[in-house]
Formats: structure tokens, sequence, C-alpha cells
């Protein structure tokens, strides 16, 4: 039967196709997804192959019933492929090369001599097109050996870290000009050093006049004893920082001016400098604070010691 798309228009159609839905479903930025990522590339290029065999198969497969026809059924087939392009000299030519067909009225050449049970066998020699896939996998595992295991070039693990440090870079520049979310709820103490230089930073510029700059208290309370009037730890100071402290003598709240991770910071560093014993500190102020969740936590580790050691 004559088909209605040529297979010299079939087959690039399918594969152009199948190439934009990559590139279209893949994410891989400015480049082409088969130059980024080499596994796409390989799949292409094998499904390139896998559809010319098919094409080939298809083809063998309707000369093989063509010669099963009779001679009035071959001349109304003639008749409708006559402009066919299967039929053309051409792509006959590029058929007999990619698949080295005999003839079958040539095949009693190729019979081998064992015979079971009338059947015989064929000797005949692989299809071109299948030698070339095999000797193109050969040529690719060289170069994939040499790229990656001798030249070192970045494998799926080191390109998935690459692009997790990248990431947590354009995080990081995201973060500078994102709306701040924090609240005394979501808070959390910080102790990386640069963090708690900035907390100084804010601190200076705007506590001092009450707690002086080593925050032995001076209008405000003394921030370096055990003592807090609405308690310690990082939340409960965010908390403070963030609506205010008594109401008529108590600190103002710093929404206003400070960011939540101002005063995120600047929290941790007042907490930093408990135990610091200013020279001449203000009387202590407010109630002594425990942090109940770290004793939590030491109870938890505790019990936790004491269960091993009974299991020894």
């Amino acid at each position: 039967m004559k088909k209605l798309i040529p297979s010299y228009i079939r087959v690039p159609l399918i594969f152009l196709s199948v190439v934009g839905a990559m590139e279209y479903f893949v994410d891989s930025g400015d480049d082409f997804a088969f130059v980024k990522f080499p596994m796409i590339s390989l799949f292409l290029v094998v499904f390139l192959f896998l559809l010319i065999a098919i094409e080939i198969t298809i083809s063998a497969i309707d000369n093989v019933m063509y010669q099963i026809l009779s001679e009035e059924q071959k001349q109304k087939v003639d008749a409708v492929n006559s402009l066919s392009i299967q039929e053309s000299d051409w792509c006959k030519n590029i058929l007999k090369k990619l698949t080295r067909t005999v003839p079958m009225e040539s095949e009693g050449q190729l019979l081998l001599d064992h015979d079971y049970d009338g059947i015989k066998e064929l000797d005949n020699v692989l299809p071109p097109w299948w030698v070339y896939l095999f000797y193109g996998c050969i040529v690719f595992a060289i170069i994939y050996l040499v790229r990656f295991e001798i030249l070192g070039a970045p494998d799926q693990e080191m390109e998935l870290k690459n692009e997790m440090a990248q990431a947590k870079i354009e995080v990081a520049e995201y973060m500078k000009t994102a709306p701040d979310m924090m609240d005394e709820e979501t808070v959390t103490l910080l102790t990386d050093t640069p963090s708690l230089a900035e907390g100084k930073t804010i601190f200076t510029t705007n506590c001092v006049a009450c707690h002086r700059a080593d925050a032995g208290g001076q209008i405000g309370p003394n921030l370096t004893d055990t003592h807090w009037i609405l308690g310690g730890g990082i939340k409960n100071i965010f908390h403070t920082l963030e609506h205010g402290g008594r109401d008529g003598k108590g600190m103002i709240s710093w929404k206003g001016t400070l960011k939540p991770t101002e005063m995120q910071k600047v929290a941790s560093y007042v907490i930093s400098l408990q135990g610091t014993n200013p020279k001449d500190p203000k009387a202590p102020d407010g109630e002594i604070w425990i942090d109940t969740s770290a004793q939590k936590s030491d109870d938890i580790a505790t019990a936790k010691t004491d269960t091993t050691q009974v299991k020894k």
C-alpha cells in the first residue's frame, strides 16, 4: 500500500518532534538539552537508529509480501505505488546498502548444509545498520571512558553538587531583596561570627544609649546577667524587640526600624554577652530565667545515656 508520507519525510519529522519535546520538557537553561546532558544525546542517537531500522524492516516486509503476491495482484500494487518513493532507484540502493538483502531467487546460495526436520538456515550477513550501531557504541564507550575516567570531566554527581552550590548562591542573592517573613515562632539562634558581628553593629547603633556599649545596663536593664524582665532566650528577646517592653516605661518596639533578620542578629548578639561581667553593672531586674528547652534536651540526652548503659 502506498504510504501517505514518504519515509524520507516521516523519519526526520518524528525525530525532530522527539527532539523538540525533550527541549520543551527538560530544563537545560540556555543550552540545548542534548548538549548539556550527554545521556539525552545518546538516547537521541539510539532512537534515530531504531527509527531507521524500523523503517527498513517495514520496507523489507513490504518487499517480501510483494514477492508472494500473484501477478495480477502485483500489477495492482504497481499501479498504486507507481509514484511511491519506496520504488525509486535511489531508495532501493540505500535499502540494499543498509541491509545487504539477497533476492529470494538467490537465497539457495546462502543455505547451510544442515537440515532439521525440513527447516534450513540461511547464512545471511549482519545488516550494516546493526554493525554501524555496534561500532558506534564502541566509539561512544571509548569517548566516555576517556572523558570521565581519564580526563576527569564532571559526572552527574559533580554536576549536581555544582548546581546545588549555584542554587545556594542564587538563594542568598534572592534573600537580600526578598520579603522578611521571620517571626518569634520561627526565629533561631545564630552563632556564626559574621551574624554576631552584624548584631554587634546594630546593638552599637541603636541600643547603647539605654544598655551601654558593654550591655551592663543604664536606663535599660543589664543584659549580661541571668535576670530577665520579659524572659530570656532567642524567642523571648525577639518578641520584646518586635513588640516592645512594659507599657509606659519599657523599651519601644523596633519592628518599624529593624527587619526581622536584623532583630534576630542583635538578639543572638545579646545572648552571646551572657556572663561577660561588665564593669559596674546595673542591679539585676526581673527574675532568673532558665532555658527549659535546653533542660529538656539535656534530660533526653541523659535518658538515652542511661538506657545505653543499661543495655550494656
